[in-house]
């Protein structure tokens, strides 16, 4: 296939266009280049012949025409959004415009397109959109969230992914477009922006800095590798039920300040000769996140039986690979740090 993907310079993204390349597809990345956008997470790839780039905003509706009527691609896999919870609570119009607007028009473009291709071609095309646990709310004590939950999101950035997931579900029921849809829990592993829980915790454990978790460090969060994550999508891309919803979820539940904890772990283990050990003593408890949701977990029994997907990593191999990575891979996230983002507090505006 020729596989268009938005976003692929982001986390999930850049791990699904290497994944994509690796498995002998083609792939066109449509990415903008905000803030965590980072062409070097695809260092791998970028000369790869089966690989193209374009610099563009999801936005720019005659940008996106374009670049469709000379890529001809077989398959849209939408992953190009505002992700951060904290910059959402900052700035919340910006999730709007690109999670809500831009899904539109990409929405639109890709509608136009695919009416455009003809007999087998159309009966191919797939129009993927990935998402977020966060659109069904907080959960209690108890309880996972299934693909038939209803959606109660809390947060400007959660609001704006259910507002996209419920734009592509009217596309698919009011004018055919052959839409899937999945949703899935917390990520993690290589080349996570150094803003997220994990490789925050690596990257200032590594500088001897303080370690912030939210309130009591007793959220708790499902975490899915995210290779595992991009096999999954692959693998609903190419055999999931048009108009369907699939939760991808880890099956990994960890309270915030355990799984701080755990890294603090591997971090003494790795580094015996480090000036700050034990890490767990940078820890630092800080005003927690407005509108917190308490727990997400998700029902992932639906991917497992239909298409015979399952994680491969658990979480104690997984965190083992990440913080292994970040240790090894320092120019990446120096980079990173060294420019735009320097790992501030965000999202501390009230109600």
């Amino acid at each position: 296939m020729k596989v268009l993907v938005t976003g692929g310079a982001g986390f999930i993204g850049s791990a699904v266009v290497r994944m994509l390349i690796a498995e002998g597809h083609e792939v066109v990345n449509l990415d903008k280049l905000t803030y965590a956008g980072n062409p070097q997470s695809l260092a791998s790839v970028t000369s790869h012949p089966r690989y193209k780039f374009a610099h563009l905003d999801i936005c720019d509706r005659a940008g996106v025409e374009a670049l469709l009527s000379a890529e001809m691609p077989d398959a849209i896999m939408h992953l190009a959004a505002e992700s951060h919870v904290d910059r959402s609570i900052d700035g919340p119009a910006a999730f709007v415009q690109t999670n809500m607007v831009g899904t539109s028009v990409l929405l639109d473009v890709a509608l136009a397109y695919w009416r455009g291709l003809g007999g087998a071609r159309a009966a191919r095309f797939r129009f993927h959109h990935v998402s977020t646990d966060e659109v069904y709310g907080s959960l209690g004590p108890t309880g996972l969230f299934r693909e038939d939950s209803a959606y109660a999101p809390n947060s400007p950035y959660s609001a704006s992914k259910a507002g996209s997931d419920h734009l592509v579900r009217a596309w698919f029921h009011t004018y055919g477009l052959p839409a899937v849809i999945t949703n899935c829990s917390n990520n993690y592993g290589p080349f996570h922006f150094p803003e997220k829980l994990i490789p925050l915790t690596i990257v200032r454990g590594l500088k001897g800095q303080s370690l912030p978790v939210y309130g009591k460090g007793d959220n708790i969060r499902d975490w899915l590798f995210v290779e595992d994550h991009a096999r999954a999508l692959i693998l609903v891309l190419n055999k999931g039920r048009l108009g369907e919803v699939y939760n991808i979820g880890g099956n990994a539940e960890r309270r915030n300040i355990d799984v701080v904890r755990q890294v603090c772990g591997l971090l003494d283990a790795l580094l015996p000769d480090a000036a700050h050990r034990p890490h767990a003593d940078l820890i630092a408890f800080v005003a927690d996140r407005p509108g917190h949701d308490k727990r997400y977990a998700i029902d992932s029994s639906k991917i497992r039986a239909e298409l015979g997907w399952q994680p491969l990593e658990s979480f104690e191999s997984g965190l083992d690979k990440t913080v292994r990575w970040y240790l090894a891979n320092t120019e990446w996230w120096e980079r990173i740090l060294s420019g735009v983002y320097r790992t501030e507090r965000l999202g501390l505006v009230t109600a």
